[in-house]
């Protein structure tokens, strides 16, 4: 007689395959297989430890610096992260020695104002800035001419809001706050872009436009470029970005780094 199997499978096994959603984890008796168990109490000190890694900026920087890229550090007003998890006014604005910093220094590396400044925030998983950023702007690059002269600003305990006023202190036409977005139980490591035009203090999300999900696993750095590249394309054209600016870039024709985007000069 053969002996039952003390694991009950789920009939949508098979979809495993499809995502990486927590889902068909099988039963034992009425309860979880202990693998499953085991493994949602990693994926949860995995979303835990990216909301509180810091960044190190000093390695990301070194990085950007291999890859011809220029930048500078910032940090909001958020003295430490327990105050920026409390705090989320506070990780929207520089502190006042940043923002002298934007002022002094943006001027000398980045003469006249630019068009596009770009913001590299910890978020709220600082895993996803650090292990993706780069990846995003290589992509990027074939596909708007003008990234590598453009600032780059390394912000930490940064809200997305913070590129408002990043941006505003450099005059920059656009702004891209890359940031870590809240981790999940199966992305701890999920990286965000957010694109403002005529940044300054005080706008709110309906200004903005959204890439989530940026990752290997979700969306790929070479989709997340291109999309981006689109939306900024838009954005100079009409002029701001948000509600009026929808994302028809799976419409249009595909971008290759033989064939980037024009983009008239200033």
């Amino acid at each position: 007689m053969k002996k039952p199997a003390i694991i009950t499978p789920d009939p949508w096994l098979g979809l495993q395959a499809l995502t990486r959603a927590r889902i068909a984890l099988g039963r034992a008796g009425v309860s979880l297989p202990t693998r499953e168990v085991l493994r949602f109490g990693v994926a949860h000190a995995q979303a835990r430890d990216a909301v509180h890694q810091p960044l190190d900026v000093t390695r990301l920087r070194a990085e950007l610096a291999d890859a011809g890229f220029a930048s500078l550090a910032v940090r909001s007003q958020a003295v430490d992260r327990g105050m920026y998890l409390c705090r989320p006014d506070r990780g929207r604005l520089l502190a006042p020695e940043s923002l002298a910093l934007l002022v002094q220094e943006g001027g000398r590396l980045w003469a006249p104002a630019p068009r596009l400044a770009v913001v590299l925030a910890d978020g709220l998983s600082s895993l996803a800035t650090a292990t993706h950023a780069l990846p995003v702007l290589q992509a990027l690059k074939p596909q708007w001419p003008e990234l590598q002269a453009a600032p780059l600003i390394i912000a930490s305990q940064a809200r997305v809001a913070l590129g408002d006023e990043i941006g505003h202190a450099l005059g920059a036409e656009l702004v891209v706050v890359m940031i870590g977005e809240r981790p999940g139980l199966s992305s701890p490591d999920s990286l965000g872009l957010y694109l403002t035009a005529r940044p300054r203090p005080g706008l709110t999300d309906a200004w903005r436009n959204c890439i989530s999900n940026v990752r290997p696993e979700g969306l790929t750095y070479s989709d997340a470029a291109r999309k981006l590249a689109y939306l900024m394309a838009g954005a100079i054209a009409l002029g701001r970005t948000g509600v009026d600016l929808k994302d028809d870039s799976d419409a249009a024709p595909a971008l290759t780094t033989a064939a980037p985007l024009r983009v008239e000069p200033r």
